[in-house]
């Protein structure tokens, strides 16, 4: 089954559980015919029977009333009528013999022996005993057939009813088993494909995520199994990439380093007038040059923090964790720019202990509530919230900020982006601290994610919570 494409499975599977379905409806229709059939046959057998037992009744007054006859008069033609009745009666009779039955039987043969035993006395014309002797055994054989008949139709019907009765049962039995088939098979399938597609989802997320270190394997039918090997070249492609990106930024911040160094220790002696007196003009750049390598000296060693961030993430240390007392020593640590600023920072929730790399774990709710406080306006709220959900912890940061663009959700992650939307008042940084976040964040295996709000910016960070 594992040569099967994603579309031949469903079409097999499709194709099983009509073909279960089919049958099923099919032997219930062969047995509704059959009932059906027999219903007709046997209706039309009573019918007969019960003409037979009628004609067999009819034939035997015109017997008695051509014997009686005859008797008095003893005219030919009236002994030709008793043989005529009575042919006719044992044709009704052989017809009532047919229901094979141990009692009508021995009345058949009875009725046959007393209308045998009447002709043969009105041949003989010695005694009139006799004849009338058989004759009058015929009525009350007539009844005793109409009974036994009557009996064997009705056993005969309610013997139909109750093959119907256990046949309706078998056909909902039969029913029940393909329905629960078709059910465990469309299950079975619906599992088997979308195992692998979930697979697929999942290997995507790491993708998004840049979580390179597990192969993508997926299962299942041939296309998808060819998706997965394409997606695990991706993987490696990605991580290639990845890797070379970050060791071109540590090369280049290395090497830039070197003549920068230079070159502020060469603007240090522009401005101790080691080689000269300045004018006031030259002084003035002196102090442009110092500011932008001042600068630029900044950016470069973000970039070393920001690489030895994301290297350091790959490897946690983790032992049990109180974040509502950890989202505590973050807020004191910033009291200075909180105060400065007039902030008011609500923290609510107190989850239980969980694995967790608290240093890690700091850094991020630092450099969450820093670009909270940096964005926010002065008097503001900041909502600091902790949940402890099912199998998972919550962390929310809610501020009072300009927010940003909805396009611009993934890329606030990004190293060094700074949103479209800014504060009034200008504000210093590098635009690492969210990209650091999501690196420790989804080193811990959570996600971090800013939602839609319609006032300020509404980070939410999920943390799995396996104690």
């Amino acid at each position: 089954m594992s040569r099967l494409s994603f579309s031949h499975t469903l079409l097999a599977s499709f194709l099983l559980i009509a073909a279960i379905l089919g049958a099923t409806a099919l032997g219930g229709l062969f047995a509704l015919e059959d009932f059906a059939a027999r219903h007709r046959a046997s209706a039309r057998d009573a019918l007969g029977f019960s003409t037979a037992v009628q004609q067999l009744g009819e034939r035997s007054v015109d017997m008695e009333r051509s014997a009686r006859q005859f008797l008095v008069l003893h005219d030919p033609v009236l002994r030709e009528r008793f043989e005529q009745a009575r042919e006719e009666s044992l044709v009704a009779l052989a017809h009532i013999a047919a229901l094979q039955a141990p009692r009508i039987t021995s009345l058949t043969e009875q009725w046959r022996g007393a209308a045998t035993a009447a002709g043969e006395a009105l041949f003989a014309g010695t005694n009139n005993e006799p004849a009338t002797a058989a004759l009058s055994r015929l009525p009350p054989l007539n009844e005793q057939l109409a009974n036994e008949v009557r009996a064997q139709l009705d056993h005969q019907g309610q013997a139909l009813l109750d093959e119907v009765d256990a046949n309706r049962n078998r056909l909902a039995w039969h029913v029940l088993a393909a329905i629960v088939a078709a059910c465990t098979l469309a299950a079975l399938t619906g599992w088997w494909v979308l195992r692998p597609v979930n697979r697929v989802e999942e290997a995507i997320e790491a993708l998004g995520e840049s979580r390179f270190d597990q192969p993508v394997v997926i299962p299942g039918p041939a296309d998808l199994r060819r998706v997965g090997r394409r997606l695990d070249w991706l993987r490696l492609r990605l991580a290639d990439l990845e890797a070379n990106r970050n060791r071109v930024l540590r090369h280049v911040s290395h090497e830039l380093k070197t003549p920068l160094a230079s070159l502020r220790e060469g603007i240090a002696l522009l401005e101790d007038g080691v080689v000269g007196g300045l004018t006031g003009e030259q002084q003035e750049v002196v102090s442009i040059l110092e500011h932008n390598t001042r600068s630029l000296q900044a950016r470069i060693e973000d970039l070393l923090g920001y690489n030895a961030a994301v290297f350091d993430a790959r490897s946690l240390r983790r032992r049990p964790v109180s974040l509502r007392t950890l989202a505590e020593v973050v807020i004191a640590e910033q009291q200075l720019p909180i105060q400065t600023r007039n902030l008011k920072v609500v923290l609510r929730g107190d989850p239980p202990e969980f694995s967790a790399d608290p240093d890690k774990l700091r850094i991020v709710l630092a450099n969450l509530l820093a670009n909270a406080v940096s964005f926010s306006p002065r008097d503001g709220e900041i909502r600091l919230t902790l949940r402890n959900l099912a199998g998972k912890v919550r962390i929310e940061c809610i501020d009072q900020g300009p927010g940003a663009e909805v396009d611009e959700a993934e890329r606030i992650f990004e190293p060094f982006f700074q949103g479209s939307r800014q504060p009034s008042v200008p504000r210093h940084g590098s635009g690492l601290g969210l990209s650091i976040v999501r690196e420790f964040v989804v080193a811990h295996g959570g996600r971090v994610e800013l939602l839609a709000a319609a006032r300020g910016a509404h980070f939410r960070i999920e943390l799995p919570n396996e104690s």
